[in-house]
């Protein structure tokens, strides 16, 4: 099979989605089809074919939120590229900008379309009105959203019942959604692959006890992530402990005002920022850790949970939907409602060092089911659904001819059956 992936984001630029893209290119290659990638520059304004490993990078503009890009420049010789590869399907990881050059594609050659969708869009509206018309600007990416999942697309892949739920319920689409998952390369994380001396050096660059119990963070240091819960309860753990930590791994808007208020709170000595870290050394900065913890109500998924899993690092979340699919409470994590529930489960899995192994052990055993392999094969059969079910009446002049065609031939052959029964 001949696949297409359109992307905004891929790396060398990292985020949720341009990891799952890589990852999922892996996968399928692996199981031999033939992928392509279509993505924008993400370090300046120029094209660039890479041959080799078959990725197109289009032109795009900074639009000052974190290091993302957008586009609605479609160069005539990526247009041809794409032509001479002759795709089978084509699947969008995102719903503007490069999606949109993945509509058009599909509409022009007539190849169907399989979309992702992978941000919750309403949570990053106030990015870009600043307060000022949130609940119009609500509506308007609501009609985008569904206009572009529900009209353009031949199937849809959300990544938990939390956005199918959304889709359904909220959207009223009316059409195929499958919960998928997003798949990651969950051997990298594991203790085994981890070199211990890397975990050491990180402890030891943080000034950090190799004695310590540690509660680490990844994620990007923004509104949505809700990292003001974790810093208002390290203070409370701190009071009673000052063998806890917090590390907080990644980069993002906010990360001078969290400094600002982890010295305000008393706890500077015990939170420790990281900065951007690089992707392939990720692994161990888990692996310094004892849990992960997340407060966050914006994601899709949360695949930094399943990362830590894999790392065998037990995760605490929030109560969101979001991680209902992976962490089940006292059996491979523990999930909080509050930040009083965040505080006493901290104290527990500090005091019960057996509790917690069992659920560090449960975590490692339960990322196998998010493993690559696992997210290419189920998104494999939704390509062999879309193939063997493509409509032509979203595919422009063409597709309607072709349409019309069909309809002509199916009324010739019932007259003639009709003649015959006669």
């Amino acid at each position: 099979m001949r696949i297409g992936l359109f992307t905004d984001t891929y790396p060398p630029f990292i985020n949720g989605v341009s990891t799952s893209v890589f990852m999922l290119k892996k996968a399928l290659e692996r199981k031999g089809h033939q992928v392509f990638v279509v993505t924008l520059n993400s370090e300046s304004f120029k094209y660039s074919f890479d041959e080799d490993n078959t990725v197109i990078r289009i032109p795009g503009l900074p639009i000052g939120i974190y290091d993302y890009r957008v586009t609605s420049v479609y160069p005539l010789r990526a247009m041809n590229i794409i032509r001479k590869w002759k795709l089978d399907v084509i699947h969008s990881h995102t719903e503007f900008s490069v999606g949109t050059f993945a509509r058009f594609i599909s509409r022009q050659y007539n190849i169907p379309l399989v979309h992702t969708y992978h941000t919750l869009y309403e949570d990053y509206v106030y990015y870009i009105t600043k307060g000022y018309f949130d609940k119009p600007s609500k509506k308007i990416v609501e009609y985008l959203t569904q206009f572009y999942c529900d009209k353009t697309a031949n199937e849809l892949i959300v990544p938990t019942k939390k956005i199918y739920d959304l889709f359904k319920e909220k959207y009223n689409v009316d059409k195929n959604i499958y919960v998928i998952p997003t798949g990651i390369e969950i051997d990298r994380f594991y203790e085994e692959n981890v070199d211990n001396k890397k975990v050491d050096k990180i402890r030891k660059d943080l000034k950090i006890s190799k004695d310590s119990f540690n509660i680490v963070f990844v994620g990007r240091l923004a509104k949505e992530k809700n990292v003001d819960l974790l810093l208002s309860a390290q203070k409370r753990i701190n009071e009673k402990e000052k063998n806890i930590n917090l590390i907080i791994i990644g980069d993002g808007p906010d990360m001078d005002e969290y400094k600002e208020t982890a010295k305000k709170l008393g706890i500077a000595k015990n939170v420790f920022f990281t900065g951007k870290v690089p992707w392939e050394e990720i692994p161990a900065y888990y692996r310094a850790g004892n849990i992960f913890a997340t407060a966050s109500t914006s994601e899709t998924q949360g695949l930094t949970v399943i990362e830590a899993m894999a790392a065998s690092i037990a995760p605490v979340c929030i109560d969101d939907e979001s991680f209902r699919n992976t962490v089940f409470d006292g059996l491979n994590g523990e999930i909080f409602k509050d930040e009083d529930e965040y505080v006493d489960i901290v104290f527990d899995l500090y005091k019960d060092r057996k509790k917690l192994a069992n659920l560090q052990k449960q975590a490692r055993l339960n990322a196998e089911v998010h493993s690559s392999k696992y997210y290419g094969e189920s998104v494999l059969d939704v390509y062999k659904h879309a193939i063997k079910h493509k409509k032509y009446d979203n595919y422009g002049v063409i597709g309607k001819i072709v349409e019309k065609i069909k309809e002509s031939k199916n009324e010739t052959r019932s007259r003639k059956s009709k003649d015959v029964s006669k």
